[in-house]
């Protein structure tokens, strides 16, 4: 019970930026709360956090730290919510914020389930790839793709994906021969515009070395649709999360380049802005998407 209550404090701390509105939230002191992280420390053997007088910074090992007790408590939270989900009334309007390609693709197919499930509730779908603010935009819950989920909001994570590096059949027999991840740097690329790398694409080898190459894009596009339209059209080189491209691998019209390195690895998340008092519709939705994703139809 105690190194709850310390992996409790050390979230809330991390939450909240400061020792002091992490004492707010759970409703005790910041003496406690300092305590609390420093036999949490001590448990450890390794120093979780920074401290100046202006500003806390998590060291690596407490990033890492973080995300998994994260994890912890939203999973207790999860069951604990389940346990009593029997009397939460299912019902209302549930407004709903996903990117645009995975919603098209991946949830379109799932909302009509949802109905017949949940008849009571009548469902808002908005799909852009705009980061949107939840609580401003008035926002029951949001579905997110990123390496990490933002830390001031509430999320649980319902699957995992991989970028991949393709190519059309047509356009690799016509083309230099792709060996080794610097060639692509004389390739014709179709590069998305949003990714976070830029035109920097890093993967990684079996043994865990970053392997990083300067691309050369004949296109960039704020879509990873046009991309991929691009790629079938046999034009060059993408890299691509498995959820757009899987299927076309699968089919064989495009082909996984560089089988010895992969891409980076990102999450799917359901984010909603507080646990306290979580509607039966959010709470429905959240588990209902979570069973659909268990197993994903894009793994390769």
């Amino acid at each position: 019970m105690d190194q709850f209550r310390q992996m409790e404090a050390f979230v809330a701390v991390v939450q909240a930026g400061s020792f002091v509105q992490a004492a707010q939230r759970l409703d005790t002191s910041k003496a406690v709360v300092s305590r609390l992280i420093m036999e949490l420390e001590t448990a450890l053997g390794t120093r979780l956090m920074q401290r100046t007088t202006r500003r806390l910074s998590l060291t690596d090992a407490g990033s890492d730290y973080f995300g998994r007790c994260r994890q912890i408590l939203d999973d207790l939270a999860d069951a604990n919510a389940a346990a009593s989900q029997g009397t939460v009334q299912v019902s209302g309007r549930l407004k709903i914020n996903a990117p645009l390609t995975f919603g098209n693709l991946h949830l379109a197919p799932l909302w009509g389930e949802f109905l017949k499930l949940y008849p009571q509730v009548e469902l808002d779908i908005s799909l852009t790839d705009r980061l949107v603010d939840l609580v401003e935009e008035g926002y029951d819950l949001a579905v997110r793709i990123s390496s990490q989920a933002d830390s001031s909001l509430v999320s649980r994570t319902l699957a995992h994906d991989q970028m991949v590096v393709c190519a059309s059949p047509h356009y690799l027999r016509q083309a230099p021969p792709i060996t080794s991840l610097q060639d692509l740097a004389r390739h014709s690329v179709m590069a998305y515009s949003w990714w976070s790398g830029g035109d920097v694409w890093q993967l990684e080898d079996a043994l865990g070395g970053h392997h990083q190459v300067t691309t050369h894009p004949r296109l960039h596009a704020n879509s990873g649709d046009t991309c991929r339209a691009a790629a079938l059209a046999d034009q060059g080189v993408i890299f691509q999360p498995a959820f757009l491209v899987g299927d076309d691998i699968r089919q064989g019209r495009l082909m996984r380049l560089l089988p010895d390195l992969h891409g980076p690895r990102i999450a799917i998340h359901a984010i909603y802005p507080s646990r306290k008092h979580l509607p039966g519709k959010v709470r429905a939705m959240v588990d209902f998407l979570a069973a659909a994703f268990q197993t994903p139809a894009w793994n390769l």
